[in-house]
């Protein structure tokens, strides 16, 4: 039973002073039996009081504002976790759709997340699944075959898409990042009606070769019948182990987004995210990633309105 050393550090910076920062975090372990956390630390800008509760989905969220005027804010989250997960796939477990419909057919949280997100390119995604849907596989095995087809027939390259990018987007390109993939697998999965969920988080891996160390990572969650959710990452094609710690789940990116706020004040910012992962043998892997954030152009102050109507007038 591995332990992790997880030290997460998201950092605002602003060109000029900005007050009433209202902020949402979700970076606590979810609470599963997969998972145990053995500390847990917060180091936030001006220490302000967090309001922790449980959302929709059973996520752990905690929300702060800061009221004081600031230039930076600094999000410091600092885990020890030992995950219990096994390292077995689901392959072996001969769920049916029919055992599938049978446990839906009660369970509206599951035929929830059954529903198709509206794309453009529908018909792309319904062309992969008539190419890789076999309808004598088991679910696991569907679920694999997404995953495999993912893996094979997309690129992992940093820095073409964003947070903001749409499953359009991503098919576009045919390559992205661990959060495209998840969302391409959840439009695959969604359309043969096998309830499953994004599911952000960290991936820990020993050997080499494994893509999305050192950040956030994003992979999806599946039903699979007699079993419950079982989760698979399409960026590597292989099951959840116990190398993988869970953040949070939820429809996508957006019921899981690990910082989210606003605040007063008409000011350019730059975001940067620090991960660190520590091993128990010492090893210690960091990353250091600045994201593109595309933001609307502020309003204008009151000033700035007088100076443009003067100019008209002129």
């Amino acid at each position: 039973m591995p332990v992790y050393k997880i030290q997460h550090i998201t950092k605002y910076t602003y060109d000029k002073a900005v007050k009433e920062s209202v902020n949402q975090i979700r970076l606590f372990p979810y609470n599963c039996p997969e998972q145990e956390v053995l500390h847990h630390e917060w180091n936030i800008t001006n220490y302000p009081e967090l309001h922790i509760f449980n959302d929709y989905w059973n996520n752990r969220v905690a929300v702060f504002n800061i009221v004081e005027p600031h230039t930076e804010l600094t999000i410091e989250s600092k885990l020890m976790v030992r995950t219990t997960a096994s390292n077995e796939n689901f392959l072996g477990y001969y769920g049916t759709r029919v055992e599938l419909e049978n446990e839906m057919s009660d369970n509206l949280s599951l035929l929830e997340l059954t529903s198709l997100d509206l794309i453009d390119s529908q018909e792309e995604i319904n062309d992969i699944v008539r190419l890789i849907y076999a309808p004598h596989k088991s679910i696991a095995e569907k679920v694999q075959h997404c995953s495999e087809y993912i893996f094979s027939n997309f690129q992992y390259i940093k820095g073409i898409t964003d947070i903001e990018s749409t499953v359009d987007e991503i098919l576009e390109h045919k390559s992205g990042v661990c959060q495209d993939f998840a969302h391409v697998m959840l439009q695959l999965l969604h359309t043969m009606k096998i309830p499953s969920r994004y599911v952000s988080g960290y991936v820990c891996p020993s050997e080499v070769g494994i893509r999305g160390e050192g950040a956030t990572h994003a992979w999806v969650e599946a039903w699979i019948p007699g079993t419950g959710w079982a989760g698979i990452d399409p960026t590597n094609n292989l099951w959840v182990t116990n190398k993988h710690v869970k953040l949070a789940v939820g429809r996508n990116f957006g019921d899981c987004s690990p910082v989210k706020g606003t605040f007063k004040g008409p000011v350019k910012q730059s975001l940067s995210v620090f991960v660190s992962i520590g091993y128990e043998d010492g090893h210690v892997f960091e990353d250091l990633n600045k994201v593109n954030l595309h933001l609307e152009p502020p309003p204008p102050t009151e000033e700035e309105i007088a100076a443009q109507e003067a100019s008209q007038q002129q």
